[in-house]
């Protein structure tokens, strides 16, 4: 992991626990303050057994879009070893879930900003975003965040890094059954312990980090 990576993941994870981003067995899903351009609807995706068509084949993105949002997540929170990141959390999974159910009304959001992301890095590099490397998507990157990235009219450039970088965040802490923070690598991640049968006197007096396994979710206990 480079200098780089390091200050993006630090200030990524430093932003989700400093804003209380991971409260209870869920994700406050604003906690970033981030708005949508598009207004979202319905409490939260789908949960994950309910993801039609198998793993393979995606609930909404197609394997291009997938192989994209995939890049861009990863960028934005990336794993290094002992540390996961977007991909390990399957972020990917979280986000394809939630644009085939809760927010279904981002979906022309969504095509319409992955189009221009692609059409601004054919431009800018001569290839689509999830075949650029590292270094040239954090540029990319960048440039959506600073509204400097060419061949965007809606959404915005910034709209839509805002809107990725929320749903990235949703799809590494939120509980489990909403398809993202795979084997609860979010959790982990930043020590929150999940929801737990019960916490014993000497766990609430305690200011050391929580660790005791096992770590159970909302999955767990729907069962």
């Amino acid at each position: 992991m480079t200098k780089h990576d390091e200050a993006r993941r630090a200030f990524l994870l430093g932003a989700a626990v400093g804003a209380g981003a991971v409260a209870g067995a869920t994700l406050v899903s604003d906690a970033l303050g981030q708005t949508h351009e598009a207004t979202t609807t319905g409490t939260g995706p789908a949960p994950a057994h309910s993801r039609p068509g198998g793993r393979e084949l995606g609930a909404f993105f197609n394997s291009e879009d997938a192989g994209t949002v995939t890049a861009f997540a990863e960028r934005l929170i990336p794993g290094a070893p002992g540390k996961p990141g977007a991909r390990d959390a399957d972020v990917l999974n979280y986000i394809d879930l939630a644009l085939s159910g809760a927010y279904a009304d981002l979906q022309d959001f969504y095509r319409r900003g992955l189009t221009s992301l692609d059409a601004h890095c054919r431009k800018t590099y001569s290839e689509p975003f999830r075949r650029l490397s590292a270094a040239q998507q954090d540029e990319v990157i960048a440039a959506l965040e600073q509204g400097k990235a060419s061949e965007f009219s809606w959404p915005s450039a910034v709209a839509f890094f805002n809107t990725v970088r929320t749903h990235t965040m949703e799809g590494m802490f939120a509980d489990p059954i909403y398809g993202g923070n795979k084997d609860f690598a979010g959790w982990r991640l930043v020590g929150f312990p999940g929801a737990q049968m019960e916490f014993t006197a000497a766990d609430m007096e305690s200011t050391e980090p929580f660790t005791r396994l096992p770590i159970a979710g909302l999955q767990g206990k729907a069962t």
